[in-house]
């Protein structure tokens, strides 16, 4: 399956805003987000790498 670049930008902003968050929360003791904006975009990036694998 090809994946659209939307797809696959998405996927790295993800990834990117969970780095920084867990940065934030466990390195600098410094949350940005709270915990459920946190959970609700690692469980979209869940999604998006079971619906797309090769991500």
């Amino acid at each position: 399956m090809t994946i659209s670049p939307e797809i696959s930008e998405r996927a790295a902003q993800l990834r990117d805003l969970i780095n920084r968050y867990n940065f934030l929360y466990y390195s600098a003791d410094d949350p940005e987000v709270t915990d459920a904006e946190y959970d609700r975009l690692f469980a979209e990036l869940k999604k998006l790498e079971a619906d797309y694998p090769e991500l």
